[in-house]
């Protein structure tokens, strides 16, 4: 297993996604969500042919804007820069989602 981190490790980052609150005729309100994906960049394309979208730096509030042209999003939705990506192993607890601590993404 491996982490796929951007280079700022220990930095918050952001995922494209998509959310929505909606309810069924016969039910209770459902929260939903999303995280996009696109075609893995070449760090990642022998590990799997997929990887989110990861916002570059700074365009996070274009991602959250609503009134943002549909064409200036659409820019966003690419494979991230491998050059500003690390790759190492990491322990097999990031399987388990009941594992849920720090360790995680610690090499090995």
């Amino acid at each position: 297993m491996f982490a796929r981190l951007p280079v700022q490790c220990g930095e918050p980052f952001g995922f494209a996604g998509l959310w929505e609150t909606w309810k069924p005729p016969e039910g209770e309100e459902i929260k939903s969500c999303a995280i996009i994906t696109t075609e893995a960049n070449e760090l990642l394309k022998d590990v799997h042919d997929r990887m989110p979208v990861i916002l570059p730096r700074g365009r996070e509030d274009l991602w959250l804007d609503p009134d943002a042209e549909l064409a200036h999003l659409l820019r966003l939705l690419k494979p991230y820069d491998s050059a500003e990506m690390e790759y190492y192993p990491v322990s097999r607890a990031v399987n388990s989602p009941s594992h849920n601590a720090a360790d995680c993404i610690v090499p090995i």
